[in-house]
């Protein structure tokens, strides 16, 4: 091992559990110290004037990046938290502490991708050690010879998947000599400093949880072993009201305060103790869609950022401001639409069925310019994903990957998803 250290660089990862940057790092190191960048360009003014990131992620990323310094200190690994950029701070800490090596997960979307170039350029002799860390299946056991051959209809991905598949074990840490702690302390940053002012969450969400590794432990252990609602999870998973209509992990798993193995071995911990049904099943389906959308960007690089999207149709786009506003404060015609518009400003949180009919609406009603829409969505969801978020917006404005390119009928829809209109009147006083 000899006299090395190490510096783990945390970003969608913020976990000691299952965190295959961290245990390598650890492993293969002396030293090792951790440093997380609240970068101000997440927090910035996008091109439509609204912030990339609103107060919903951010109190939750704070959440949990406290929670990670303390959960890190406990193994005696000290967490450096700046309110600056990675190439501000990288270069600045390296004198201090003479890392040889970062380790980091794997990011190929490309605003991810430039800020890792951008680092390799500053520190041209620090080795970066990138793990692909945010899958269910780690893309080298897949059954596939290169990303160009995954199937562009889920479906097909599935079946060949399913058929014989290899889910890594967990990996874990030991903790570190106390001289691993380092002396230097930083404050962590606030919502003020982040630009936001603080504020009291609304009483009516469906999303009231904390962020943070042992707040995504707790709802496993709440959803799957105190309620069982795991063994409902198919039949409510369509529900809009109320904490357990799905198992709402989406958040921890966004940020990666939870790993999707972590999720995966529980699940098959619970069919051996509990029941295996057609619920725990597709609990494991909706991870394999999570991972679906993270290949397709792989395959397909930038143009799931790109109005024709994968398909490269060259559909007629409008981008009506006066109907985006209308839209984005739950003004339009569709009172379900409304609703479910009014449950994202003031929780950052909206249903998966929501999230189909406001972009159905959106793009195949309105034929408006999806971009800006999954763009405020980037902004207000609290869960948001950059790979499920955009390949999901692709997936419903028909250039991505839906072989049937539907549209949602919305008055169908909410009668049959929220027939004695308990929903809309939630969040829609005027209804």
């Amino acid at each position: 091992m000899g006299n090395t250290t190490a510096l783990v660089w945390f970003r969608n990862d913020l976990r000691i559990n299952d965190q295959h940057s961290l245990a390598k790092a650890c492993a293969q190191n002396e030293k090792v110290i951790a440093v997380y960048c609240f970068d101000p360009r997440h927090f910035a003014l996008t091109k439509y004037g609204f912030k990339k990131t609103e107060r919903f992620r951010a109190k939750f990323l704070l959440e949990t990046v406290a929670e990670l310094r303390e959960n890190l200190l406990k193994k005696n690994i000290s967490l450096l938290i700046y309110h600056d950029t990675p190439e501000n701070v990288f270069p600045e800490i390296l004198d201090e502490y003479k890392f040889s090596k970062i380790y980091c997960q794997k990011e190929w979307t490309p605003e991810e991708k430039d800020v890792s170039d951008a680092l390799q350029k500053l520190l041209p002799s620090t080795k970066i050690v990138e793990t692909y860390d945010q899958f269910l299946f780690h893309p080298d056991d897949l059954p596939f010879s290169n990303f160009q051959n995954i199937p562009n209809v889920f479906t097909k991905y599935r079946n060949t998947v399913e058929k014989d598949f290899t889910i890594r074990p967990l990996v874990s840490i030991d903790s570190k000599p106390d001289s691993n702690i380092l002396e230097a302390f930083t404050e962590m940053p606030d919502l003020k400093i982040l630009g936001f002012e603080d504020f009291e969450t609304d009483s009516r969400t469906a999303f009231p949880f904390s962020g943070g590794e042992d707040q995504a432990l707790k709802r496993i252990e709440d959803y799957f072993w105190k309620t069982k609602n795991l063994s409902i999870y198919k039949e409510t998973r369509n529900g809009l009201v109320g904490l357990d209509y799905s198992s709402k992990l989406s958040a921890w798993l966004a940020n990666g305060s939870i790993s999707p193995r972590t999720i995966y071995w529980e699940i098959r911990k619970y069919e051996k103790e509990v029941e295996k049904n057609e619920s725990t099943y597709w609990l494991i389906f909706e991870l394999l869609w999570r991972d679906y959308f993270k290949l397709i960007s792989l395959k397909y690089k930038s143009k799931i950022f790109q109005l024709s999207g994968i398909l490269e149709n060259d559909y007629h786009w409008s981008l009506d401001l006066k109907k985006f506003e209308d839209w984005k404060n739950g003004q339009t015609s569709e009172a379900f639409i409304n609703a479910n518009m009014l449950e994202i400003q003031n929780s950052g949180w909206m249903s998966n069925r929501g999230r189909q009919n406001v972009g159905s609406y959106w793009a195949k009603e309105l034929e408006q310019n999806w971009l800006i829409a999954a763009a405020y969505f980037e902004s207000m969801l609290i869960d948001y994903d950059v790979h499920s978020n955009y390949g999901n917006w692709i997936y419903i404005s028909g250039v991505g990957n839906d072989p049937r390119s539907r549209k949602f009928n919305i008055s169908r829809q909410a009668e049959m998803y929220d027939g004695d209109k308990s929903f809309r009147k939630l969040w829609n006083s005027k209804f």
